[in-house]
């Protein structure tokens, strides 16, 4: 510190130059963070990726990356990696069982992207999920696709209307699911568009 030879007490160089320190740790957090989102962004533009995907992968990126510079911050105010460790793995502990209480939502979740990332269908289809070959299910026109379930608009039948269904995404990797493209002639006059 000597080198710098600043007009300020012997006292005040030591907190400032730690001051510097922890925002350069947290600069560097935020850079590198704005720098994976600029990448995931120019991926997004270079393939086929839905933004319900992007979205959430950012968010996580950003949240682990500002969270590993919090802790280089707390590592360098003194706090013991074994303290820091402690609680990591309390909180990991809790997390495991909130994601077994949560699994089917997750398996829901989980499925969304699949159906994201490998496109069984897509909006404007016409599925059907098969009960048995012989016994029909549930059958519709996909309207929307969420994170947890696919809303299907069924065809009108005996003049009672058409009606929504929300299916579970997991119960399209479940059963048997039969598909029309929305370009495709479909048998049925329900399905018009």
């Amino acid at each position: 510190m000597e080198a710098f030879k600043l007009p300020l007490p012997a006292v005040w160089v030591e907190p400032i130059w730690f001051t510097v320190q922890i925002l350069l740790i947290l600069l560097a957090g935020y850079l590198t963070q704005r720098f994976v989102a600029k990448g995931l962004t120019r991926l997004g533009e270079r393939y086929p990726f839905p933004p319900q995907l992007l979205m959430p992968l950012r968010g996580v990126l950003r949240w682990l990356i500002m969270g590993s510079a919090l802790i280089f911050v707390l590592e360098r105010l003194g706090v013991s990696a074994t303290v820091l460790w402690t609680a990591l793995s309390g909180f990991v502990a809790v997390a495991a069982v909130a994601f077994f209480a949560m699994w089917s939502v997750l398996s829901n979740l989980l499925c969304a992207i699949l159906i994201f990332t490998v496109g069984p269908f897509r909006l404007g289809d016409i599925v059907e999920l098969v009960d048995t070959t012989d016994k029909p299910g549930v059958k519709g026109r996909v309207v929307a696709i969420n994170l947890l379930y696919t809303t299907l608009i069924e065809a009108e039948e005996l003049g009672t209307g058409s009606a929504m269904v929300q299916v579970p995404n997991s119960l399209f990797f479940q059963r048997s699911v039969r598909r029309w493209r929305g370009t495709d002639v479909f048998p049925s006059s329900g399905f018009e568009k």
